[in-house]
C-alpha cells in the first residue's frame, strides 16, 4: 500500500470509530504510528481499539466498522484479543480490541493515541513505560539450548525427518540464538532493534552478523547447523556461561549426521 491509501485508510479507520460511543480510544502502533519507523509499502495497519466494558466482543467478532470491510478476503482470531484481517489487495491488520482494565495486559513500545475519550492515554503511558521483561536471565538457558537444539535438529535429518529438522534448526535453535546475540554482540545500531521481537531489524541494528545469519539459513539444514555453531563460537564466546565443553561434541555429532 502506497503511503497515500496507507494514510487515507488511517483516516478513515479513524472516523469509523471516533463517532461511536462504545469506543474509548484508538491507538496506532509500531510503524503505523509513524514514530520511529515511519511505515512503507510492506507495512501493515497495527492497532489497538479501547470500547466500552462489554462491547469488546462484538468489535471481535463484527468486521463493518472496518475501511473497505467489504473487501476483506480473511479474518483469523489469533489470540483472545487479537486478529488478523486480510484484504483483496493483501493489505494486512494486526489489532486487539480490549476494554479498559483488559488493556493492561498489553506491551506497547512505539504508539500514538489518535483519540481518546477515557484513561487511554494514561493507561498507555503507563504501558510504555513498564520495562521490558529481562531477558538476562535465561542467557544460561539459551546458550544450553542452540547447542541442543543443534543437536536434535541434526539427528532427526540423519534419520530422513527434513521437514522436522529445518524447524528445530532454523527456527527453533535460531530463536535462542538471535536472543543470545541481541543481549551481547557489541552495541552497534543497538537502537535499531525491536525490544518485543529480537527477530525485528537485527539487519539494521547488526549487519555483518545478520548477512552470516541469513546465508547460513539459506542452505541445507546440516550445513546450516555448522554455520549457526560458527556464528555461536564466533560470537558468543566471551559471555560468561558459554558452554566451551559442548561445542566440539555437537560440532563431531554435526559431522557424524552429515556422513550417515
Amino acid at each position: 500500500m502506497q503511503r497515500d491509501a496507507y494514510n487515507a485508510f488511517t483516516d478513515q479507520l479513524h472516523a469509523n470509530l471516533v463517532d461511536d460511543e462504545r469506543v474509548l480510544g484508538l491507538v496506532l502502533l509500531g510503524s503505523t504510528a509513524d514514530i520511529s519507523h515511519a511505515p512503507d509499502e510492506w507495512s501493515d495497519h497495527d492497532f489497538f481499539v479501547i470500547t466500552e466494558h462489554d462491547q469488546q466482543a462484538w468489535f471481535r467478532t463484527h468486521f463493518e466498522w472496518l475501511p473497505d470491510h467489504t473487501d476483506i478476503v480473511l479474518t483469523v482470531r489469533e489470540t483472545a484479543h487479537g486478529l488478523k484481517i486480510l484484504y483483496q489487495n493483501g493489505h494486512m491488520l494486526e489489532y486487539a480490541v480490549f476494554d479498559a482494565e483488559e488493556l493492561h495486559m498489553a506491551r506497547a513500545n512505539d504508539y500514538l493515541v489518535l483519540f481518546d475519550r477515557g484513561p487511554v492515554g494514561v493507561l498507555m503511558a503507563e504501558i510504555a513505560a513498564k520495562p521490558v521483561p529481562s531477558t538476562e536471565d535465561t542467557t544460561t538457558r539459551d546458550l544450553g539450548m542452540v547447542l541442543s537444539l543443534l543437536v536434535v535438529g541434526a539427528g532427526r535429518y540423519a534419520r530422513g525427518e527434513v521437514l522436522s529438522a529445518h524447524a528445530v534448526i532454523k527456527q527453533y535453535a535460531l530463536g535462542h540464538l538471535l536472543s543470545l546475540l541481541a543481549r551481547h554482540l557489541p552495541d552497534g545500531e543497538r537502537v535499531h532493534l525491536d525490544d518485543l521481537d529480537h527477530f525485528r531489524r537485527f539487519e539494521r541494528a547488526f549487519p555483518d552478523v545478520a548477512a552470516q545469519l541469513n546465508t547460513a539459513l539459506q542452505r541445507d539444514p546440516l550445513d546450516a547447523a555448522v554455520d549457526l555453531l560458527a556464528i555461536y563460537e564466533a560470537q558468543l564466546s566471551h559471555v560468561p556461561g558459554y558452554r566451551a565443553a559442548a561445542v566440539p561434541v555437537v560440532r563431531a555429532y554435526l559431522q557424524r549426521a552429515r556422513q550417515a
